[in-house]
């Protein structure tokens, strides 16, 4: 069988990239864009950073902000129709995955108009139509959703999230700028620093890795362990290898698939409204211990990536320890909770356990589970 890999047209990186989006508009000869960003980032002028490169080019474009931080099926609706209205020709996703996941769910059913119910694109829908062209400029280090042919959105009406998982959604050109990302508070860059890891290291483990995607996920690993603690404290090259670091898992983890870290954190996200890089980073250990005999010599090469030493003369059980206990230690050392007791309720734990099992993260996972594994994972973590 053979492996796809699917990434952007072209992307930018570092100081300044957000430069670029005038001339890229320019030379595809794009009239209108539609931008998308939720309200905190237009409040705190983040979202301008992009309108003025706009402004300054003389280059349309009207702003969409009824965007949820776990977007729902309404806020695409809703911004379906706005785009319809707006006269655009193309999307500009400014933000982290919620801003990303809503442009990418507009600009599927914009050309796929029989998918406008949502819910149908739930999984790998057989959308036949590419997505309106997005230009994708994140604000956070960790979701790589401008990398990424994955996009969440929540049916709040069933108190569950949605993956969607399409190559057609992929943003044309990335836009990956860490002067966008440098106004995020201590604890986002936590917890979506957090995410990018989980990325990495289940993107690694994954029943679908291949050596392709093994090289991505062992740099950002590498990557990721070395400047998250300097990102928190908001050094400049701390925030630099931070937003290259998310970037290069979103390369390999979209090509190959996640695993249950994912769909039991989907959940919470869903239930509780749990800020999806937290809830990854307090799953992350506990599921590693989980799915440690079915990973071969992959920790070992975890553990040392994360900067461990003398990983060769560890045995096994060893080297598997010492990549859980690196992780853990990252986690505690950005701020992050070290479990769910202040978040899920006991009551709840059935309904989690089988959202979980029945999320399209799930079949990734290395080691086959069931609804009764994932229910144990839970209640040792409360």
């Amino acid at each position: 069988m053979a492996n796809r890999f699917v990434l952007n047209e072209m992307s930018y990186h570092g100081t300044d990239a957000i430069q670029e989006i005038a001339g890229e508009a320019q030379n595809r000869k794009f009239q209108k864009a539609f931008v998308c960003s939720d309200p905190d980032l237009i409040k705190f002028g983040v979202t301008k950073k992009v309108l003025d490169v706009l402004d300054k080019a003389n280059l349309a474009y009207e702003v969409y902000s009824e965007i949820k931080p776990n977007p729902t099926i309404e806020n695409v609706q809703t911004g379906v129709a706005a785009y319809k209205k707006s006269g655009a020709d193309y999307l500009i996703a400014i933000g982290g995955g919620s801003s990303m996941d809503t442009a990418k769910a507009i600009g599927i059913i914009i050309n796929n108009p029989e998918f406008e119910d949502v819910v149908s694109l739930e999984g790998v829908a057989p959308t036949k139509n590419k997505s309106v062209p997005i230009f994708a400029v994140p604000t956070t280090a960790g979701t790589a959703a401008e990398v990424t042919i994955n996009y969440v959105i929540t049916d709040a009406a069933k108190n569950r999230k949605m993956v969607c998982v399409d190559p057609k959604d992929i943003p044309v050109v990335a836009f990956v700028d860490p002067d966008m990302m440098s106004s995020m508070p201590k604890g986002l860059t936590a917890a979506t620093g957090m995410d990018a890891l989980t990325h990495a290291i289940e993107g690694y483990i994954t029943a679908g890795a291949w050596e392709l995607s093994d090289m991505f996920h062992l740099k950002a690993i590498e990557i990721i362990s070395r400047s998250l603690r300097g990102a928190v404290d908001n050094t400049t090259e701390g925030r630099e290898d931070m937003a290259l670091g998310q970037y290069v898992a979103g390369m390999g983890f979209s090509n190959v698939g996640l695993g249950i870290v994912h769909s039991m954190a989907h959940p919470l996200g869903a239930l509780y409204d749990t800020p999806h890089g937290v809830a990854n980073a307090i799953i992350l250990p506990t599921v590693m211990e989980y799915n440690a005999d079915a990973t071969g010599e992959k920790y070992r090469e975890i553990a040392r990536a994360m900067g461990v030493k003398g990983v060769d003369d560890m045995t096994q059980e060893e080297y598997r320890k010492a990549a859980i206990d690196a992780v853990k230690q990252l986690s505690e050392d950005v701020g992050i909770p070290a479990d769910l007791k202040d978040i899920v309720k006991k009551e709840d734990i059935p309904f989690l356990a089988q959202s979980a099992y029945d999320d399209a993260c799930r079949p990734g996972n290395p080691k086959e589970t069931s609804v009764e594994d994932i229910t144990k994972l839970y209640e040792s973590l409360i």
